[in-house]
């Protein structure tokens, strides 16, 4: 897919699929194909195959290339499919290009291993890594690496492929900032997390990243149809009934934003499985509040 077609793809819900394990913690990839299969049923613009959701970090090549090719094959054309890529420059390069023989129809680039990176530096690492494919790029903006509205531009202007910045800071200032100084040269997208729907709206977003859309793909497309029509009121009660009571439980340890997703989706009849280490499984007690939560989600399911 040409960057520019890509672009024109990304509005609405973006979801990032979890990569569910065995008890083994061995990939299950009928399970896999089982959990697209039900997602793409639903009106979503793009999935993210082996994403942070998707437990990028834990994979070995060869599982990252079975990933995608899975998620490409199961997809069917329907949807984009983009590949996270990152670790360091050489990694990320091989990883883009193996998503992009696999079939990937673009990148999401994560902050590389290095954590307080100089400028040039990080700089180089993306240059690169676009410059390996033909694929369009987005970067995701999270962790270690904050980016200045001067470095985003340069960003923009010397990475043709670069076509989306994707937020997973949730500072909506220093966001609103860059997107003043880029204006419309890249497509701007919420990535901080499905609780921050109102807060990205509010800035003229229309276009999110939702784990959420792994277990419940209504309630995400939901937030996005009550968010694009300014009606706050029933935005709020929708957050704070079914979304913001997750969030806090996600915000509890490192790694729940993906261990909570795939409790949950063991729990409506999907495949989800354990996370690998260094990430833990959410405890006994926080499955019964999952529980409560899922719910609220009834209508959703």
């Amino acid at each position: 897919m040409h960057p520019s077609e890509l672009r024109t793809r990304l509005s609405g819900v973006i979801a990032f699929p979890i990569t569910p394990f065995k008890d083994d913690l061995s990939l299950d990839l009928p399970g896999l194909h089982e959990n697209l299969t039900k997602l793409i049923e639903h009106p979503i613009s793009a999935v993210v195959a082996a994403g942070g959701t998707g437990e990028m970090y834990s994979l070995t090549p060869a599982e990252y290339a079975r990933v995608i090719e899975l998620t490409e094959h199961a997809i069917e054309g329907r949807v984009p499919v983009i590949a996270g890529v990152g670790f360091g420059q050489r990694l990320g390069i091989e990883m883009a290009q193996a998503a992009e023989k696999a079939g990937a129809d673009g990148l999401l680039a994560f902050p590389p291993y290095y954590p307080q990176a100089d400028e040039e530096g990080l700089f180089e690492y993306y240059r690169g890594i676009a410059a390996a494919t033909d694929l369009g790029i987005l970067i995701y903006s999270r962790d270690w690496v904050t980016f200045t509205p001067a470095m985003v531009q340069r960003l923009a202007a010397e990475i043709p492929s670069l076509i989306a910045w994707k937020d997973g800071h949730g500072d909506i200032r220093r966001l609103q900032a860059i997107m003043n100084r880029v204006g419309d040269r890249l497509h701007w997208i919420g990535g901080a997390g499905d609780d921050m729907v109102a807060a990205y709206y509010s800035t003229g977003i229309r276009t999110f990243t939702s784990s959420i859309a792994t277990v419940a793909p209504k309630l995400s497309l939901r937030l996005h149809e009550l968010g694009s029509m300014g009606d706050g009121d029933s935005l709020a009660e929708l957050l704070d009934r079914c979304v913001i009571p997750l969030y806090s439980i996600r915000a509890r340890r490192k790694g729940y934003e993906v261990s909570t997703m795939k409790a949950m989706m063991d729990m409506v009849g999907m495949n989800g499985g354990p996370v690998r280490p260094p990430l833990v499984d959410v405890t006994p007690a926080e499955l019964d509040e999952l529980r409560v939560i899922l719910s609220e989600w009834e209508k959703f399911l």
